[in-house]
């Protein structure tokens, strides 16, 4: 998580320099900002207290803690399922008292008050998807493509959360006017490179008399720049989602555009 969380505060302006102290870097382009190093739950953890005021963290952790902290970002970084998975052919329903082992406790006490089973927690220490069939009946862990469980012959039964690295803030950062100020401005940094990300700058030429053919297949945020070429035509700039690229390009050249150029924004800000 750390790698893409330091990526894109750096495409933010918010550059993470590492110091002396090993774990409190320095963070660039804004002032007032202390930082630490940390893991997930100890994140949560201080968030909670209220002894930090702003934080990366995956949802999933947060939902295990139970604790009230405010999701002000989500980055979509680090997608992953948080799963119940079972051997093939175990009978859920009819199992009785059912072995449940996970790193994650209350999500799956949770999970399985919802289907209204009762089980015995096993707590696991990593390595989840080893312990059934015998030293568990049934895991709650974390997934990204789940080829680890395929393979130790585990199907998925439940998704119990989708879950990726958030930005949360604690509740009395967030109620603080002055903090919350400064948080909102974090957050916008960060909103305008995952907007970037999504997104490719589209510049082309095109003649007068086919200014709106072009336009009409042209995708816009609100309206796209339209300039006044020397010698007549026109030169159109868009940022256009990132997905549509492909036949965009095509759709534009059959419209009358020219000259195509395709570039990567850094920021977006609406």
């Amino acid at each position: 998580m750390q790698g893409g969380v330091e990526s894109l505060l750096a495409d933010a302006g918010l550059r993470v320099r590492p110091t002396s102290r090993g774990y409190r870097p320095r963070i660039e382009g804004i002032r007032g900002v202390a930082a630490k190093l940390m893991k997930p739950p100890a994140i949560v953890s201080m968030l909670s207290n209220g002894s930090r005021d702003l934080g990366f963290v995956g949802a999933d952790w947060v939902r295990e803690a139970g604790d009230d902290l405010v999701e002000i970002l989500d980055t979509g970084l680090d997608p992953v399922r948080i799963v119940t998975a079972a051997p093939d052919g175990f009978d859920l329903e009819g199992a009785g008292v059912i072995r449940v082992a996970s790193e994650m406790p209350n999500l799956a006490a949770a999970w399985a008050r919802d289907r209204g089973l009762r089980i015995v927690p096993v707590r696991s220490w990593g390595t989840t998807e080893v312990l059934p069939p015998e030293d568990a009946d049934v895991v709650v862990d974390v997934v990204q493509t789940g080829a680890t469980l395929e393979a130790n012959g585990l199907r998925v039964v439940d998704v119990v959360m989708e879950s990726s690295t958030r930005l949360y803030a604690s509740r009395e950062a967030a109620e603080d006017p002055d903090r919350r100020r400064l948080i909102d401005r974090v957050s916008s940094l960060i909103e305008s490179v995952l907007e970037a990300r999504s997104r490719l700058l589209v510049e082309l030429n095109v003649e007068e008399d086919r200014l709106d053919a072009v336009l009409e297949v042209l995708p816009c945020m609100r309206r796209p720049t339209v300039s006044q070429l020397a010698g007549g035509g026109f030169a159109v700039r868009s940022a256009v989602p990132r997905a549509d690229i492909a036949t965009l390009v095509l759709d534009l050249r059959e419209a009358g555009g020219t000259d195509l150029v395709i570039s990567e924004p850094r920021q977006v800000i609406r």
